[in-house]
């Protein structure tokens, strides 16, 4: 398979919805003949029933769907209920274990400055973060388990982003600091 074919099977996989040849041609930085000698190439490696993937044409642009015969095993699969999104306060609170492990829940909360034990809890039930044992005070300890990162597509730890470039700069802090105050200026009153 020629590279730009692989590319375009690559944008059809990772796209939601079916894109338009001059999307497609856009994205790559090539002629829409191109795409088309591209999607031709594709069209006889994913033939009908070869490999459970067929390439189709639908709603004015290109797509992968599922072989017609695998239908009612993809249906059967799809049907479970999805887990829903991460709240904000879970985001948060999986933050702070991934770059603290092992951490507790009172630091959690501490950090946080809210109560965080139903995000903490959410996240032990979905498997992102497990017990880690207990710190010298008794409190439980948290880290997070394989399945977050196969689910952020980390190789391990230390592929997490450096934390540090997150940090806002001395004028973005003191402009927080500044709407912080005066946010609490005009609760007082």
């Amino acid at each position: 398979m020629s590279p730009l074919a692989r590319q375009l099977a690559a944008l059809l996989f990772c796209a939601p919805d079916p894109v338009r040849i001059a999307d497609l041609a856009e994205a790559l930085q090539v002629e829409i003949q191109d795409v088309d000698e591209a999607l031709a190439e594709l069209r006889d490696r994913f033939g009908e029933h070869e490999v459970g993937i067929v390439l189709r044409e639908v709603a004015g642009g290109y797509t992968f769907a599922s072989d017609p015969e695998a239908d009612v095993a993809v249906r059967r699969l799809l049907s479970k209920p999805r887990t829903p999104p991460l709240s904000q306060a879970q985001a948060e609170c999986l933050a702070i274990v991934a770059y603290l492990q092992p951490v507790s829940r009172p630091e959690i909360a501490r950090i946080r400055g809210v109560n965080s034990d139903s995000p903490v809890s959410t996240l032990e039930e979905r498997g992102l973060i497990e017990e880690k044992g207990r710190s010298q005070f008794g409190a439980i300890l948290y880290k997070t388990t394989p399945l977050f990162e196969k689910l952020f597509g980390l190789a391990d730890l230390a592929a997490l982003p450096d934390f540090k470039a997150f940090e806002p700069s001395a004028e973005d802090a003191e402009e927080l600091r500044s709407k912080l105050l005066r946010a609490g200026e005009q609760r007082a009153s």
